[in-house]
């Protein structure tokens, strides 16, 4: 069957007027970067996060990294985390030296299991890293109590779940230091972006610093002088971004809402077919919903092909990251390591889900996926 001219996306980005305006202004403006409108968006997050603070940075990659090195993760330093992400939660440890000890998941939610948390645990251990996998929150009550318990930072990623709550609070404030990203297929975007928040003053300082080149400006010896305290990359985002990310702000509750619709009946319409097992939500948290990502029980590919072949832009998220050859060559793991991530990843298929999403293109997700169970 040949390919359909129209693709219909595992996610998209939603751009309007206000949007456009919004960018437009601050391209007239005087600045374009370094500007006023920054802080702003990162005041309006950290207002709707609830947490103190918030610094924006040129990707939700650059917030991993910077996070990090705030809370002082160095060569040798071990780092829990799941092997179930993308690649930027590792490889940002892997280039500051340390060493990713990944747990397994629970194999309900896919969020990194506690009780494989306490098994990793060394004297090398620094921090653990929790990933709110497809925009479900971890069991942030069990792994606080395991940081604290062990005195280690807790990071949280949060790259999927923007809006999230979890047992009536949003994300934001439960970690050290939460990571946002503003991708395009994400909540909200800034076309590249990403944000840390934190509760912790000192942190935010850090945060600041690592952004811009490590540089500390001392305008009380001239409002020319700054100091390099310690190199750094250039992470600054734009006013310009952060004019698209202000105004995609004030349409965050409608986005989440059309996604939490959209799943709603994706488990309504999908439930009684054969050979799906369909993402799940505890009753005590209110999930982004980034991603709706199904499991396959019989032969993964002929079903993605099937459907790639019919117009739908599924996608798989992730081959777990122990999987990967510099993961296998460079820390010595291997397939069989984590049984629960590579089951779900043999079985994952993630269907379309955004706030564009038309009810036509839903219906032909559904009709689609019907057809398929009926030729079976």
């Amino acid at each position: 069957m040949p390919l359909n001219k129209k693709i219909i996306p595992y996610g998209h980005q939603w751009i309007d007027g206000a949007d456009i305006n919004a960018v437009v202004k601050v391209l007239k403006s005087d600045w374009l970067t370094q500007g006023p409108v920054v802080e702003k968006f990162e005041k309006a997050v950290a207002k709707y996060c609830k947490a103190k603070y918030g610094v924006a940075f040129s990707s939700g990659t650059a917030a991993l990294y910077c996070a990090y090195r705030s809370a002082g993760i160095k060569q040798g330093d071990e780092v829990i985390t799941s092997p179930l992400t993308f690649a930027a939660t590792s490889n940002m440890l892997a280039m500051l030296g340390a060493v990713p000890i990944f747990a397994d998941v629970d194999e309900e939610t896919l969020t990194i299991d506690s009780k494989e948390i306490e098994k990793k645990i060394t004297k090398k251990t620094k921090a653990i890293v929790a990933i709110d996998f497809a925009g479900h929150p971890c069991e942030y009550d069990e792994i606080l109590k395991i940081a604290k318990k062990n005195n280690l930072f807790l990071i949280e990623d949060a790259c999927h779940a923007l809006g999230a709550e979890y047992k009536g609070k949003k994300i934001g404030s439960f970690a050290d230091m939460t990571v946002l990203s503003f991708h395009p297929v994400k909540h909200i975007t800034t076309g590249e972006g990403g944000m840390v928040l934190t509760n912790n003053k000192d942190f935010y300082e850090k945060l600041k610093l690592f952004r811009n080149h490590g540089i500390e400006k001392k305008p009380e010896n001239g409002t020319w002088y700054y100091e390099i305290l310690e190199p750094s990359f250039n992470f600054r985002i734009s006013d310009i971004q952060c004019a698209l990310g202000l105004s995609q702000l004030k349409k965050i509750n409608k986005f989440l809402k059309k996604r939490r619709e959209i799943a709603k009946k994706y488990k309504k319409e999908l439930s009684k077919i054969n050979d799906l097992k369909l993402p799940m939500e505890k009753d005590y948290v209110k999930s982004a919903w980034h991603l709706y990502s199904i499991r396959i029980t019989k032969d993964r590919k002929k079903f993605f092909d099937y459907l790639t072949k019919n117009g739908i832009g599924a996608q798989v998220h992730y081959m777990p990251l122990h999987m990967h050859p510099f993961y296998k060559n460079k820390f010595n793991y291997k397939e069989g390591d984590f049984p629960i991530a590579e089951d779900y990843y043999k079985k994952a298929v993630s269907l379309p889900i955004f706030y564009s999403l038309t009810k036509k293109d839903f219906e032909k997700v559904i009709r689609i996926i019907k057809n398929y169970d009926r030729k079976k």
